[in-house]
Order: C-alpha cells, then structure tokens, then sequence
C-alpha cells in the first residue's frame, strides 16, 4: 500500500478539478487545493492508514468550500473560455469548436443549477473520480442516497430534446 505521501500526491490532479468545477476559478481552486493539503498535514494523524486517502482529502475540500461559502455569502464564477482543455493540442475547426464550446456553456449552466446536493454527490464521482461507496462515505450519506441524487442530477442535465449531456469520470 503506498503511504500518505503517494497518496497524496496522486490525488492532487483529482483534487484540483474538483475544486475547480466548484468555485469556477482558477486561482479559487488553487487556494482550495493548497488549504485542503495544508489541513491534511496538519490532521495527518487522524486519517487510518491502510484507508484510501483520496475519499479523505476530498471531504476536507468540500467542508472547506462550504465554509468559504458560508462566510462569503455568495460563488465567484468564471467564463468558461478560461477552463483548461486537454485536447488543446489536437486541430479543430472552428464550426465544431464553437459549437462544443455552447454545448459545454449549457452544461456549465445546468450544473450551477443544481440543488448543492446533487451538485456535490455528481461533481464528487464525474470530476472528483471517487466510487459510489467513496464519495457516499465522502458526504457522510448512504450510498442508495448518493446514487438517488446523482440519478436525479442526471435528469435535471437532460437536454429538452432528451438527449443526455456526455458526463463521464475524468481519469
């Protein structure tokens, strides 16, 4: 089993888009992923070793975002433009950019919203990459909660013609 170092590390892609599919900020989710990390060293002891760590540090992010929620009283967002794309580099045109991009931009919209619920169980398994079981644990929730929100998620994102948004698990 690695240790709380490698495990760390290796959610930390995880945990930055998740952090950033909630506060739509770039410097937002840095910030976010900095204290989460910065808490986790600090309550190293309280985490079990042998456990998943990931399930752990993403339940530290969203507490932490909840909190920054509550006492700001409101959610920066962003223009999607400003998202990072991982096909940056492949050659596409312009009609199909656009389009994808309004695609997204409706997606984007749906989601925040949301109820906070449904958001969190969603963006916890499709962005966050946790299973049902984890990301359940995550919210302190049982995992017939957890799939009930995200099915009702996935029917509030269905587009009026009933064509279904592609969500899936970033890897």
């Amino acid at each position: 089993m690695v240790g709380f170092s490698g495990q760390l590390e290796a959610a930390l892609p995880s945990l930055w888009r998740y952090a950033f599919s909630l506060t739509r900020d770039r410097s937002a989710a840095d910030d976010l992923v900095q204290d989460t990390v910065e808490r986790a060293l600090r309550k190293r002891l309280l985490w079990t070793f042998g456990r998943p760590l990931k399930p752990w540090l993403m339940k530290i992010l969203l507490n932490l975002y909840r909190n920054q929620l509550r006492s700001m009283g409101y959610r920066a967002t962003v223009p999607l433009e400003t998202m990072p794309h991982e096909q940056a580099g492949e050659a596409h045109s312009t009609a199909a950019s656009a389009e994808k991009m309004l695609e997204l931009r409706d997606v984007e919209k749906q989601i925040a919203q949301l109820p906070p619920e449904r958001k969190e169980a969603l963006l916890l398994v499709v962005v966050g990459g946790l299973s049902y079981k984890e990301a359940a644990k995550t919210l302190d929730i049982p995992i017939g909660t957890l799939m009930s929100r995200i099915a009702r998620a996935r029917s509030d994102l269905k587009a009026p013609e009933g064509a279904t948004p592609k969500l899936r698990r970033v890897k």
